[in-house]
């Protein structure tokens, strides 16, 4: 009996110390997982290119109510999270006829690629995923390469097809952009030491980014 109240006691001041010390157990915030695409840098930059400008739905113009500018805006409406073929927003982008698909012409189409990195963000969940481990090699500076996806996805939403809303300055082909680096305004643009910074309606290109053009200009700015 002895034995057994020992053990008992020593049973007692065990739990009594599992339970004292359970404030002091970190709480581990486990990301989703099988995330592949990163919201920050590979999905917002194409709403808010293509989508989030004047006329369209950029938080003065707001057609049909949809602001597509800020993760909480893109995934307030139009977008069911694990379920992309269901999602206004991909329904639109997706759509063959002329009337409803987006962006509307005049405005420059969203790639296949584009719409497959849209569609894959809302089939893994939608997440508002940001401070990812930038895909981007500065060592690598062809036009073709890396230059032109990058102008690709952050600057054709306006400066691509008729350009209108781009000051009819041409991205989307590499005389239109060897002009504008012989005219010394893309980079000071990128760098945000021009008169006009850009993207206009998003942030700021990566330092990588933005190392890619400068060593592609420094290159020769050729047509590789």
């Amino acid at each position: 009996m002895k034995k057994k109240s020992i053990c008992f006691t020593l049973t007692g001041c065990i739990c009594l110390i599992v339970l004292s010390c359970r404030h002091e157990i970190p709480v581990v915030t486990i990301p989703p997982a099988g995330n592949t695409v990163c919201f920050e840098n590979d999905v917002l930059p194409i709403f808010q290119s293509y989508c989030a400008k004047s006329g369209c739905h950029d938080e003065t113009s707001r057609q049909n109510n949809y602001q597509l500018d800020t993760y909480a805006n893109i995934v307030s409406r139009g977008i069911i999270a694990g379920d992309s073929s269901n999602s206004r927003i991909y329904q639109r982008i997706t759509a063959t006829d002329p009337a409803l698909v987006m962006p509307q012409t005049p405005n420059i189409p969203l790639t296949p690629v584009q719409i497959h990195t849209i569609a894959l963000w809302i089939k893994e969940g939608a997440s508002n995923t940001t401070n990812c481990a930038p895909v981007c090699d500065s060592s690598q500076f062809t036009f073709s390469g890396t230059v032109q996806p990058i102008l690709q996805t952050h600057c054709l939403g306006c400066h691509g097809g008729l350009a209108i809303d781009g000051g009819f300055i041409q991205l989307d082909n590499y005389d239109g952009v060897k002009e504008q680096v012989t005219s010394n305004i893309l980079y000071p643009a990128i760098t945000h030491t021009g008169a006009n910074p850009m993207p206009k309606n998003g942030n700021k290109l990566s330092d990588c980014k933005i190392a890619v053009i400068r060593k592609w200009i420094e290159a020769g700015a050729l047509n590789n």
